[in-house]
């Protein structure tokens, strides 16, 4: 069950991250959910662990790493 609830919270995360970079009508659904996950360790590894917290996740440090990575990964992606 921690498995799923982490999916979907980085799923929310994904779609925030997609919403605020105005990226999100070309990720797909496992993009937001990758986004998300990825974009949480990575604004955890950053800016730790302050904020509310939902499945494990820093929810406000978990949306600026997933807004970071769409960013780096849509400036690589649109150079192709």
């Amino acid at each position: 069950m921690g498995l799923i609830w982490s999916l979907i919270v980085g799923g929310i995360i994904g779609v925030i991250a997609g919403a605020i970079t105005k990226r999100g009508a070309s990720m797909g659904i496992i993009a937001n959910v990758i986004a998300g996950l990825v974009g949480s360790a990575i604004g955890q590894s950053l800016l730790g662990n302050w904020g509310p917290s939902l499945a494990g996740m820093a929810i406000l440090p978990s949306i600026i790493g997933a807004v970071i990575l769409v960013i780096v990964v849509s400036f690589f992606l649109d150079k192709a």
